[in-house]
């Protein structure tokens, strides 16, 4: 059953539901092709404040060795030095600085970005899919949202020339995010 029509009715704490949300990302590989991945290992929460929307705020914490593309050597090497830097850098963080309604079911999340010790300021558009209750009693409520980045702004800037021109990886990245949040009723078990 869905009780919430817009994002402006979803005052509480929310906490992510880490087996329904994903936290992705997609890049240009060797300029022809698209490398998708995600992160498999995070924690996060947000506060919404629906009569005063400055009032909200929201955190998400992804532990950088769970980088998936669903290639080993790939993988081991974007936790190396020459991306991620996995031994001196093991999470990335985000912290809202700003959360602004800019529709009945959109909003943008500002906030500051830390990779690989970097942190700079990014804003992401979401947009609320809706709420419902699920089989267990708990309250969900889903959003999505998407936002680009230039990794060298983060120091991640190791890079391949390709032989035809052009190198092997995009410094443009998109992140992806799939949230599925759970409200916390102070109940404890």
């Amino acid at each position: 059953m869905t009780t919430a029509t817009n994002v402006q009715e979803l005052t509480g704490t929310y906490v992510l539901d880490p087996a329904h949300t994903r936290v992705g990302f997609v890049t240009r590989h060797a300029m022809v092709t698209k490398v998708r991945g995600a992160f498999n290992e995070f924690t996060g929460s947000a506060y919404f404040d629906s009569e005063n929307p400055a009032n909200s705020s929201g955190e998400v914490t992804i532990q950088a060795g769970s980088i998936d593309t669903r290639n080993a050597d790939r993988d081991k090497h974007l936790r190396s030095l020459d991306f991620l830097g996995l031994e001196e850098h093991p999470e990335i963080t985000f912290r809202s600085t700003a959360i602004t309604p800019t529709g009945p079911d959109t909003f943008d999340v500002t906030g500051d970005l830390t990779i690989k010790g970097i942190t700079r300021s990014v804003t992401v558009p979401f947009t609320f899919e809706g709420q419902a209750d699920d089989p267990f009693g708990n309250t969900r409520v889903g959003f999505e949202g998407s936002a680009t980045i230039n990794r060298k702004d983060f120091g991640i800037t190791w890079n391949a020339a390709l032989e035809t021109g052009g190198v092997l990886v995009a410094d443009k990245v998109v992140l992806e995010f799939e949230v599925s949040a759970i409200k916390d009723t102070g109940n404890q078990d």
